[in-house]
């Protein structure tokens, strides 16, 4: 018998779909003392349509919400997740999350509700967006990265715009490097994308 999550496809799922919460985003706002209690909502077009309670505990915290699947009756959760601290190189700690699906305990910095607990994403099997990227898309997504430090026009099909005022020339001259290369690999990837379409197009042709 698979653990949590077996039988769904890795990568089938992206972690952008699916709601989540930040450990690192918490600490940062001064969340994780023992005795807080917050409350986390997502909306939609300005709209609540999900919402969980938080209560900070010493050494972990309780997420107190409520979970329903399929039109099935609203079930009460109310769970521990276990924190964790590693020292950072400058003073101080970082928190973690324990994930709390049985059979993982890997210590993450986000959870994700991809069912009826918020579990790590390889407990729900979820790749990151730039993973489901092709390497061409990848290649754009990076040199239009590019571009908007430059400041130019957004598109690789555009025109390079003008060094920006105040970069220094070392730093322009090597952002516009790796901007050919990966303007270069976009392009090449979008040859080979528009004559597998052409090829099909005439195949469909001959068929006729």
């Amino acid at each position: 018998m698979g653990g949590f999550g077996s039988g769904r496809k890795f990568g089938a799922d992206c972690t952008d779909d699916y709601r989540s919460i930040d450990v690192r985003r918490w600490q940062r706002d001064g969340y994780l003392m023992p005795g807080q209690h917050l409350d986390c909502q997502w909306t939609r077009n300005g709209e609540k349509v999900a919402a969980i309670s938080v209560k900070v505990e010493i050494g972990q915290l309780r997420l107190i919400y409520s979970y329903r699947r399929n039109g099935d009756d609203w079930e009460s959760l109310d769970y521990p997740v276990c924190l964790q601290t590693t020292a950072c190189n400058y003073g101080g700690e970082r928190y973690w999350f324990t994930c709390p699906a049985a059979g993982c305990g890997r210590r993450v910095a986000v959870l994700f509700l991809g069912g009826k607990i918020f579990a790590c994403r390889h407990c729900y099997r979820l790749a990151y967006k730039s993973q489901r990227e092709a390497c061409d898309d990848r290649a754009t997504r990076k040199a239009d990265k590019i571009r908007d430090k430059l400041n130019w026009e957004p598109g690789i099909l555009n025109l390079p715009g003008d060094k920006p005022k105040g970069m220094h020339w070392k730093t322009y001259l090597r952002l516009m490097e790796e901007y050919k290369d990966y303007a270069n690999q976009a392009l090449l990837g979008m040859t080979a994308k528009m004559r597998i379409v052409n090829n099909r197009l005439w195949a469909l042709c001959d068929r006729q």
